[in-house]
């Protein structure tokens, strides 16, 4: 018979499934375009985001996940039905047993909405699991020892900062500030400084060619077109990576702040370990450049990337999966 267990990392920028024995099968944008008037879903995932800012007046794509949680039930159980069904294809002969990250600050409530809408998707048994030790653990740090180690996840909808040791958080908070928000930043900076509006996608272009969190030895430079809110005309704007780390200043320090609350509540035996072994950064934000600079600068505390933090939460609940489901089946 064949097995399909899966783990979710149900992001609000993107969703990626993880299949037991396969790895990271699938990794789609978490964006669904419907039709208002009729509630038909006309696209998922990739294809729904190529429709973001460029659709009629009556499609409309949205992210059914605002900062980690569900925001529009029904939607998003349309979406991860598909996407499950994607990557498992037809070939399953008994239901899978999901797990499916949240955000550490989640609330029972929003807990319980996921479990719901992933056991309507079809699971034998659902569990939710924190993402930070889904992170810690897709990171490949061993979280089962009497050891202080620090992870800082930042997706696109929340940063998850946490301090686990002997498999559980001991002190972690959850900041609504993440990927989402540095774009937002930029789209606010581009109006007040270049009097130039751009959309989200252009804005996440910005910050991935050339965003910076933290001053750099030269400056990288970027053409950003948009419209002059002056003249209402479309126009063209060189953009300097200098000019992104202004840009981004409110929020990369928002994260700063969670980091210093965190360790200012952590055992002193705990913190001498982070010392130590220093912080982890994952998920999509953690790849914006600077970033493990400027930890280092406000915390002394260095700081290291982990090597595939995109999908580090979906590995990391995707072991959690074959931990569980190998602990029942022996």
């Amino acid at each position: 018979m064949q097995y399909a267990d899966i783990g979710i990392d149900l992001g609000t920028a993107s969703v990626l499934v993880y299949i037991r024995g396969k790895g990271v099968v699938l990794k789609e944008p978490s964006v669904v375009a419907y039709d208002r008037d009729t509630e038909e879903i006309k696209a998922i995932g990739e294809d729904a985001r190529l429709m973001l800012g460029r659709t009629p007046g009556n499609i409309v794509a949205v992210r059914p996940l605002r900062q980690g949680v569900i925001s529009n039930y029904k939607i998003t159980e349309q979406m991860m039905r598909y996407f499950i069904k994607k990557a498992i294809g037809r070939r399953i002969h008994r239901k899978p047993f999901i797990a499916v990250c949240v955000p550490s600050g989640a609330t029972e409530v929003e807990k319980k909405a996921v479990e719901d809408a992933t056991r309507l998707c079809g699971a034998r048994d659902v569990k939710t699991i924190e993402e930070p030790i889904a992170a810690a653990i897709g990171a490949g740090i061993d979280i089962t020892k009497p050891c202080g180690n620090m992870i800082v996840d930042i997706g696109g909808g929340t940063s998850d900062i946490a301090v686990i040791s002997l498999g559980g958080t001991v002190v972690s908070t959850s900041v609504k500030v993440a990927g989402d928000d540095f774009d937002e930043a930029i789209v606010r900076y581009m109006r007040k400084k270049h009097n130039l509006l751009i959309g989200d996608r252009t804005a996440e272009d910005i910050k991935i060619k050339i965003g910076s969190a933290y001053p750099r030895a030269e400056d990288d430079y970027m053409d950003v077109r948009g419209r002059n809110l002056v003249t209402g005309l479309p126009k063209t704007v060189r953009v300097s990576s200098e000019e992104t780390e202004e840009a981004l200043r409110e929020p990369t320090s928002q994260i700063i702040e969670a980091i210093h609350s965190v360790l200012e509540n952590t055992p002193p035996e705990l913190a001498a370990d982070i010392a130590d072994r220093g912080i982890v950064l994952t998920g999509g934000g953690a790849l914006l450049r600077g970033l493990e600079d400027l930890i280092y600068s406000k915390t002394g505390i260095n700081t290291m990337t982990a090597e595939d933090p995109m999908t580090a939460v979906a590995i990391g609940t995707g072991r959690y999966v074959e931990f569980i489901v190998g602990y029942h089946e022996d």
